[in-house]
């Protein structure tokens, strides 16, 4: 009977974790703009060269706008769009450690590119990177 109480006071306590990591996610993920805005992206690639890609969008996700572009492709993983192309480049982990990685103006990004909030005037690049 003491282990079926443990077990359940347990379950209880997981529970309670997970209802307060969504409320904490809730709470500090990064807010969306509606309405229409005009992003920038520049795509360096492998060789160090650097292309600069102009979008006008009413969407509010990053990922939306370049998948819709043709900019990017990839598949949906455990965490969001894994970006496999870019520009007609791919970056292949197995292969050589390459990613694509994100940034908000020049910091990386913490979120994924499907996941990452858009706002009027926002830069972006898309960087291939040899981990």
């Amino acid at each position: 009977m003491k282990k079926w109480i443990w077990i359940l006071i347990a379950a209880v306590l997981v529970a309670a974790l997970a209802v307060g990591m969504l409320a904490a996610y809730r709470l500090t993920r990064p807010e969306t703009t509606a309405g229409e805005k005009k992003i920038t992206v520049t795509v360096v690639h492998g060789d160090g060269s650097e292309k600069t890609f102009t979008y006008d969008t009413d969407e509010e996700y990053l990922g939306a706008v370049l998948v819709d572009a043709g900019l990017i492709q990839g598949n949906d993983g455990p965490y969001g769009l894994e970006m496999h192309t870019v520009d007609g480049e791919k970056a292949d982990w197995n292969e050589n450690k390459s990613y694509w990685a994100l940034y908000i103006g020049e910091e990386y990004a913490m979120t994924g590119v499907d996941s990452t909030p858009i706002a009027d005037g926002a830069a972006f690049k898309l960087v291939y990177t040899i981990g």
